[in-house]
């Protein structure tokens, strides 16, 4: 029998509908529940594409006796992170303050008022290396409970005071300047590995704000150093594993130095980020390389990330059915191969005699290099991944033969923060490439989230599920901060790759909006709105993640937004938050990679372009360059002071470059207008 999760829209809480537990998701009647009952919270949070998620689900609660013993003793409460960011938030940080480390599933105890008094992740279900098995966890906790309840309420009185008290520095400060970005560029340059790129040791995540900061500092100095690491970086991280060859598209992270070895999972994030970053090593190298791995990662996401009318799924497993019938998945069983595997579907196709030469393109050996299978890869030939013809058509046969597997699960909640950036990461991408397919696709990107995901009074909802008939589906749970700053981002980008207003106007009220709800006195972003339910804390993202924080995206959508319609009081905005977060952005670039491109912009001021009448040219020329400092204003002409006294029309058009509060002359053709936005 299906417990309450059975009606949720998120799949993640679906996959565990089944399950003997007697879950609750997240809400006022589980904690009612324990208040009634004398038991405390068992808080479980994980995500759909998270494998040890899988895994605890798998050994504990697919379990009769596990659950039995959840079910006696607690009441047990499953929330799906993507879903529910400030829930996690709140109780990822007293995890990590209790055991100095996180990460999903997530495992909490927590009082009937929801005050966490022991955190942990994974538990086996046997004892393993000195660490309990989850019954033995239950037990102790339950014991804990009945017999010596004082201290575990002792322990979640400290947790919870210190969740309060944690230390957000003041917005009294001076706003950072260009030593700030001095600063975070030594910094990320030190952590740096110069082999094989990306930072630190395994396992290695792709950081791409990171590098598009160091991108951008090429761009300002001409620093070959900096470009040198990010193409390093792009080069492996391409060349790897962690990049589907096959079917397009990045996993998650690797678990290795090499970049060999992923965690499967495909996140819509993630591709988002590094097709962002991809578009803009385009524009700066020229180079065909980047243009592959960009074309073939929009591709993806437009095939098996999407829904029929624009939205863009989350997530596809890291685990699959390694065949028809099987009776458990394994990781990467979809995207790896044998040698006999290759040769079938060649022959398949009356290509066998390139059997040999396809294996040794993608490294395919019968020894493997992933539990005996070979994941795709060119790391032996490092870069170079540009496929002759012959390879180009054996790679189109092994994709059709890979859609006949068993394909991972997919995760088709629609996030409004993670559309917000894959909407603005296309938009750019479109813009740099010429590609008005693109430019299509990212409008009806923006119209599914407009009509899906905004109620009529105008409030930004986070997450849609499709009706399992087909219908209109669902939208749910408020908007957080860093979903109405994904959204300004999006609609920005969208604007600059259209010229039509709409976009910009959309930007002005998501902005607006972020002021309204979010705004913290003090200076800052709340992650939940004034009109949100209240939690143990009113959390605040400070620091970029995996995705781009709440400030970060804020702070660089209020500057390039009072560019572009002259309002200061987005500036304002801006400065606040900069004044606040600027400064430790230089001393931990890894971790406020986005919030440099704010530093950047105020530091070196904002330049404006605006090309009037119809000229074609002369926005390509513009669209085509890597100008992160840069704001465009065309198409539809708008009623801001950008426009005042621009009204030449048709062929007359020109462009106007205006920088340090001084205006360029007019350029009237695309060579004199790459001067003025070359000119130092």
């Amino acid at each position: 029998m299906a417990n309450r999760l059975a009606d949720e829209t998120s799949p993640y809480l679906r996959q565990h509908a089944d399950n003997p537990v007697d879950w609750f998701p997240w809400g006022d009647e589980a904690f009612a529940s324990a208040r009634e009952t004398d038991r405390p919270v068992l808080l479980s949070v994980g995500y759909s594409s998270c494998h040890w998620c899988h895994v605890m689900a798998h050994e504990s609660f697919e379990d009769p006796a596990t659950a039995a013993l959840m079910n006696d003793w607690f009441v047990n409460v499953k929330v799906d992170r993507e879903e529910r960011p400030d829930v996690d938030a709140i109780y990822m940080e007293a995890t990590q303050a209790m055991t100095g480390h996180g990460g999903w599933p997530m495992t909490v105890f927590m009082t009937p008022d929801g005050a966490p008094f022991y955190c942990g992740t994974y538990f086996p279900s046997e004892r393993r290396g000195g660490q309990p098995s989850f019954r033995e966890l239950l037990t102790a906790v339950h014991e804990a409970w009945t017999e010596r309840r004082a201290e575990l309420l002792e322990q979640a009185g400290r947790l919870t005071e210190a969740l309060e008290q944690r230390a957000v520095p003041s917005a009294d400060g001076e706003l950072p300047g260009v030593a700030v970005l001095e600063e975070a560029t030594m910094s990320a340059l030190a952590a740096l590995d110069g082999q094989w790129g990306g930072f630190g040791g395994a396992p290695k995540f792709p950081q791409a704000m990171t590098l598009g900061h160091l991108l951008r500092h090429h761009a300002r100095t001409g620093s070959a150093t900096a470009l040198d690491a990010v193409t390093t970086s792009l080069d492996a991280m391409a060349s790897g594993g962690i990049y589907d060859h096959v079917g397009g598209g990045f996993a998650r992270y690797a678990v290795d130095e090499r970049w060999l070895v992923p965690h499967f999972e495909k996140m819509l994030y993630d591709n988002a980020l590094l097709v962002r970053l991809h578009a803009q090593a385009l524009q700066v190298t020229g180079d065909e390389r980047y243009l592959q791995v960009l074309e073939e990662t929009v591709e993806y996401v437009l095939r098996d990330l999407s829904h029929p009318d624009g939205g863009r799924y989350s997530a596809e497993d890291a685990d699959s059915l390694p065949h028809e019938g099987a009776d458990h998945a394994e990781e990467g069983a979809f995207a790896t191969w044998t040698p006999d595997e290759v040769r079938a579907a060649l022959s398949a196709a009356g290509l066998e005699d390139r059997a040999d030469e396809v294996c040794a393109w993608y490294g395919i050996t019968p020894a493997g290099n992933f539990e005996g299978r070979s994941i795709p890869n060119r790391l032996h030939d490092r870069g170079n991944w540009v496929r002759p013809a012959g390879i180009t058509e054996a790679r189109r046969v092994l994709f059709e033969a890979s859609r006949r597997r068993p394909r991972p699960g997919l995760d088709d909640k629609v996030l409004t923060e993670w559309n917000g950036l894959f909407l603005a990461a296309l938009a750019d991408a479109a813009a740099a490439t010429g590609r008005t397919d693109w430019v299509v696709e990212a409008e009806r990107t923006a119209g599914f989230l407009c009509e899906r995901l905004r109620r009529g009074d105008g409030r930004w909802l986070r997450s849609w599920q499709a009706d399992a008939d087909g219908g209109r589906g669902a939208a749910r749970h408020l908007a957080y901060a860093s979903d109405y700053g994904a959204l300004l981002d999006g609609f920005l980008a969208l604007y600059s790759a259209t010229g039509r207003l709409r976009w910009l106007e959309e930007a002005v009220a998501v902005a607006d909006g972020i002021v309204e709800l979010f705004w913290d006195p003090e200076g800052g972003v709340f992650t939940t709105g004034d009109d949100a339910e209240a939690l143990l804390t009113r959390p605040q993202e400070l620091m970029d993640n995996a995705t781009p924080s709440a400030v970060s995206l804020a702070a660089v959508g209020f500057l390039r937004l009072e560019a572009l319609t002259g309002e200061t009081r987005h500036g304002e905005h801006a400065r606040t938050l900069l004044r606040r977060y600027g400064p430790l952005a230089g001393r931990h670039a890894l971790a406020f990679g986005n919030l440099l491109w704010a530093v950047e912009l105020e530091a070196l001021g904002v330049t404006e372009v605006v090309v009037t009448g119809d000229r074609p040219d002369l926005v390509t020329t513009v669209q085509r360059r890597f100008l992160p400092g840069a704001v465009l204003a065309w198409g539809e002409r708008g009623d801001g002071p950008l426009w005042e006294g621009r009204d030449e029309e048709g062929p007359d058009g020109r462009a106007y470059v205006c920088r340090d509060h001084a205006c360029r002359a007019p350029a009237t053709d695309a060579a004199t207008l790459l001067s003025e936005l070359t000119a130092k």
